[in-house]
Protein backbone atom coordinates (compact mmCIF):
# COMPACT_ATOMS: atom_id res chain seq x y z
CA UNK A 1 0.00 0.00 0.00
CA UNK A 2 1.73 3.51 -0.82
CA UNK A 3 0.86 6.34 1.34
CA UNK A 4 1.04 9.88 0.48
CA UNK A 5 1.30 12.41 3.59
CA UNK A 6 0.77 15.78 3.14
CA UNK A 7 1.50 18.78 5.84
CA UNK A 8 1.68 22.56 6.37
CA UNK A 9 2.26 23.66 2.40
CA UNK A 10 0.84 23.38 -0.70
CA UNK A 11 3.03 21.72 -3.44
CA UNK A 12 2.69 23.46 -7.10
CA UNK A 13 3.31 20.59 -8.79
CA UNK A 14 0.42 18.58 -6.19
CA UNK A 15 -2.03 21.07 -6.66
CA UNK A 16 -1.58 20.69 -10.54
CA UNK A 17 -2.73 18.24 -13.06
CA UNK A 18 0.56 16.50 -12.71
CA UNK A 19 -0.31 15.47 -9.66
CA UNK A 20 -2.26 12.42 -11.51
CA UNK A 21 0.88 10.56 -13.18
CA UNK A 22 3.26 11.39 -9.75
CA UNK A 23 1.06 9.45 -7.65
CA UNK A 24 -0.94 7.39 -9.67
CA UNK A 25 -0.10 4.53 -7.75
CA UNK A 26 -0.89 5.80 -4.66
CA UNK A 27 -3.34 4.14 -1.76
CA UNK A 28 -4.22 6.66 0.54
CA UNK A 29 -3.34 9.81 1.59
CA UNK A 30 -3.37 11.43 4.87
CA UNK A 31 -3.48 15.02 5.61
CA UNK A 32 -1.14 16.34 9.38
CA UNK A 33 -3.25 19.48 9.00
CA UNK A 34 -2.66 23.32 8.05
CA UNK A 35 -3.66 22.78 4.51
CA UNK A 36 -6.63 24.27 2.72
CA UNK A 37 -10.09 22.60 2.45
CA UNK A 38 -9.78 23.25 -1.74
CA UNK A 39 -6.00 21.95 -1.78
CA UNK A 40 -7.26 18.58 -0.08
CA UNK A 41 -10.22 18.44 -2.12
CA UNK A 42 -8.03 18.76 -5.71
CA UNK A 43 -6.41 15.98 -4.20
CA UNK A 44 -9.05 13.78 -4.08
CA UNK A 45 -11.08 14.75 -6.85
CA UNK A 46 -7.70 13.55 -8.92
CA UNK A 47 -6.22 10.88 -7.08
CA UNK A 48 -9.95 9.21 -6.56
CA UNK A 49 -8.38 7.51 -3.47
CA UNK A 50 -9.76 8.13 0.42
CA UNK A 51 -8.27 10.70 2.32
CA UNK A 52 -8.23 11.04 6.41
CA UNK A 53 -7.10 14.38 7.63
CA UNK A 54 -6.93 15.82 11.15
CA UNK A 55 -6.52 19.97 11.39
CA UNK A 56 -3.43 22.04 12.75
CA UNK A 57 -3.78 25.15 14.35
CA UNK A 58 -3.48 27.74 11.44
CA UNK A 59 -6.99 25.53 10.32
CA UNK A 60 -9.62 27.96 9.24
CA UNK A 61 -12.79 27.14 10.43
CA UNK A 62 -14.49 27.87 7.33
CA UNK A 63 -14.39 28.04 3.90
CA UNK A 64 -16.16 29.94 0.74
CA UNK A 65 -16.45 28.74 -2.70
CA UNK A 66 -18.71 29.59 -5.73
CA UNK A 67 -20.30 26.38 -4.57
CA UNK A 68 -20.61 27.07 -0.84
CA UNK A 69 -18.85 27.23 2.58
CA UNK A 70 -17.49 24.07 4.03
CA UNK A 71 -15.96 23.38 7.15
CA UNK A 72 -14.21 20.21 5.65
CA UNK A 73 -12.42 19.21 2.82
CA UNK A 74 -15.69 17.57 0.70
CA UNK A 75 -14.65 13.56 0.80
CA UNK A 76 -12.14 13.57 3.68
CA UNK A 77 -12.86 11.97 6.61
CA UNK A 78 -11.53 13.51 9.71
CA UNK A 79 -9.07 10.97 12.23
CA UNK A 80 -9.04 13.64 14.83
CA UNK A 81 -9.53 11.21 17.96
CA UNK A 82 -10.55 8.06 16.10
CA UNK A 83 -8.98 5.19 15.21
CA UNK A 84 -10.00 3.48 12.04
CA UNK A 85 -9.07 -0.25 9.54
CA UNK A 86 -8.27 1.00 6.23
CA UNK A 87 -7.97 -2.20 4.35
CA UNK A 88 -6.12 -4.05 7.15
CA UNK A 89 -4.02 -0.45 7.90
CA UNK A 90 -4.71 -0.17 11.37
CA UNK A 91 -4.21 3.73 11.60
CA UNK A 92 -5.29 6.89 14.16
CA UNK A 93 -4.45 10.76 14.62
CA UNK A 94 -4.96 13.72 16.70
CA UNK A 95 -5.22 17.26 15.91
CA UNK A 96 -4.22 20.41 16.70
CA UNK A 97 -0.92 21.74 18.87
CA UNK A 98 0.00 23.13 21.93
CA UNK A 99 -1.77 26.16 23.57
CA UNK A 100 0.28 29.38 22.63
CA UNK A 101 -2.24 32.39 21.78
CA UNK A 102 -5.68 31.08 21.94
CA UNK A 103 -6.37 30.37 17.90
CA UNK A 104 -8.15 27.44 16.91
CA UNK A 105 -7.29 23.26 17.86
CA UNK A 106 -5.12 24.36 20.31
CA UNK A 107 -4.56 22.22 23.51
CA UNK A 108 -2.81 22.33 27.11
CA UNK A 109 -0.83 19.34 27.84
CA UNK A 110 -3.78 17.88 29.70
CA UNK A 111 -6.13 18.25 26.98
CA UNK A 112 -3.95 16.64 24.62
CA UNK A 113 -3.54 13.81 26.95
CA UNK A 114 -7.44 13.51 27.16
CA UNK A 115 -7.51 13.71 23.42
CA UNK A 116 -4.98 10.17 23.60
CA UNK A 117 -6.36 8.53 26.21
CA UNK A 118 -9.70 8.67 23.81
CA UNK A 119 -8.12 6.52 21.19
CA UNK A 120 -6.85 3.94 23.71
CA UNK A 121 -10.27 2.15 24.09
CA UNK A 122 -9.86 1.16 20.27
CA UNK A 123 -6.06 0.72 20.19
CA UNK A 124 -6.77 -2.22 22.54
CA UNK A 125 -9.47 -3.37 20.50
CA UNK A 126 -7.00 -3.39 17.65
CA UNK A 127 -4.78 -5.22 20.12
CA UNK A 128 -7.10 -8.18 20.54
CA UNK A 129 -8.60 -8.33 17.19
CA UNK A 130 -5.69 -7.97 14.86
CA UNK A 131 -2.56 -8.52 16.93
CA UNK A 132 -1.31 -5.49 17.06
CA UNK A 133 -2.28 -1.63 18.50
CA UNK A 134 -1.76 0.67 15.60
CA UNK A 135 0.50 0.83 12.20
CA UNK A 136 0.26 4.25 11.78
CA UNK A 137 -0.31 7.35 14.31
CA UNK A 138 -1.15 10.49 12.33
CA UNK A 139 -0.78 14.07 14.20
CA UNK A 140 0.07 18.03 13.67
CA UNK A 141 2.36 18.80 16.16
CA UNK A 142 5.25 16.37 16.72
CA UNK A 143 6.29 14.24 20.00
CA UNK A 144 7.86 15.38 22.50
CA UNK A 145 11.81 16.02 21.83
CA UNK A 146 11.35 14.88 18.83
CA UNK A 147 11.57 17.15 15.92
CA UNK A 148 9.90 19.90 18.22
CA UNK A 149 11.10 23.90 18.91
CA UNK A 150 11.82 25.32 22.31
CA UNK A 151 8.65 28.23 22.09
CA UNK A 152 5.43 27.45 23.37
CA UNK A 153 4.01 26.92 19.70
CA UNK A 154 6.16 24.60 18.58
CA UNK A 155 6.81 22.01 21.20
CA UNK A 156 6.21 18.96 21.39
CA UNK A 157 3.48 16.84 22.77
CA UNK A 158 3.91 14.60 25.71
CA UNK A 159 0.94 12.40 25.32
CA UNK A 160 1.91 11.94 21.75
CA UNK A 161 5.34 10.37 23.18
CA UNK A 162 3.86 8.11 25.55
CA UNK A 163 1.67 6.92 22.86
CA UNK A 164 4.56 5.72 20.50
CA UNK A 165 5.98 4.47 23.11
CA UNK A 166 3.13 2.19 24.65
CA UNK A 167 1.58 1.14 21.54
CA UNK A 168 4.53 1.20 19.47
CA UNK A 169 2.59 2.34 16.14
CA UNK A 170 5.37 1.39 13.08
CA UNK A 171 4.74 5.10 11.74
CA UNK A 172 4.23 8.33 13.78
CA UNK A 173 3.22 10.94 10.67
CA UNK A 174 3.36 14.80 11.81
CA UNK A 175 3.79 18.26 10.56
CA UNK A 176 3.79 21.58 12.47
CA UNK A 177 7.46 21.75 12.53
CA UNK A 178 8.77 23.87 8.85
CA UNK A 179 11.70 22.24 7.49
CA UNK A 180 13.99 25.76 6.54
CA UNK A 181 17.06 23.69 5.68
CA UNK A 182 17.68 20.80 3.70
CA UNK A 183 20.04 19.54 6.29
CA UNK A 184 16.83 19.60 9.23
CA UNK A 185 16.09 16.18 10.73
CA UNK A 186 12.88 14.40 8.95
CA UNK A 187 13.19 11.16 10.38
CA UNK A 188 13.81 9.50 14.17
CA UNK A 189 13.50 6.56 15.54
CA UNK A 190 10.94 6.77 19.35
CA UNK A 191 11.47 2.99 20.00
CA UNK A 192 9.85 1.01 17.24
CA UNK A 193 7.90 3.93 15.68
CA UNK A 194 9.52 6.06 12.81
CA UNK A 195 8.56 9.19 14.10
CA UNK A 196 9.20 11.30 9.97
CA UNK A 197 8.34 15.18 9.30
CA UNK A 198 6.14 15.38 6.46
CA UNK A 199 5.91 18.96 6.18
CA UNK A 200 5.25 19.38 2.07
CA UNK A 201 4.73 15.50 1.39
CA UNK A 202 6.43 11.87 1.79
CA UNK A 203 5.24 8.85 -0.13
CA UNK A 204 5.56 5.86 1.99
CA UNK A 205 4.90 2.41 0.86
CA UNK A 206 3.85 -0.22 3.62
CA UNK A 207 4.49 -3.85 1.95
CA UNK A 208 2.16 -6.59 3.19
CA UNK A 209 5.26 -8.63 3.75
CA UNK A 210 9.02 -7.68 3.98
CA UNK A 211 9.54 -4.00 4.89
CA UNK A 212 8.55 -0.83 4.55
CA UNK A 213 9.85 1.90 2.16
CA UNK A 214 9.96 5.23 2.69
CA UNK A 215 10.68 8.04 -0.45
CA UNK A 216 11.36 11.45 1.05
CA UNK A 217 11.08 13.85 -1.76
CA UNK A 218 14.49 13.65 -3.34
CA UNK A 219 15.76 9.96 -2.34
CA UNK A 220 15.23 6.68 -0.23
CA UNK A 221 15.49 4.57 2.13
CA UNK A 222 14.67 1.20 3.74
CA UNK A 223 13.92 -0.04 6.52
CA UNK A 224 13.13 -3.32 7.29
CA UNK A 225 9.93 -3.99 9.79
CA UNK A 226 8.17 -7.46 10.79
CA UNK A 227 4.52 -7.95 8.54
CA UNK A 228 2.06 -5.16 8.77
CA UNK A 229 -1.50 -5.36 7.58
Amino acid sequence: MKVLTVSDIEIDFIYSPVIADRFADVDLVLSCGDLSNYYLEYIISMLDVPLYFIRGNHHNQEEYAVTGSRLAPWGGINLHARGVNHLGLLVAGVEGSLLYNYGPCQYTQGEMWMWVFKLVPRLLFNRIRYGRFLDVFISHAPPWKVHDGSDQAHRGVNAFRWLDQTFHPAFHFHGHTHLYSSNAPIEEALGRTRVINTYGYRVTEIQPVGGIRVHPAGGERKFTRDRIG
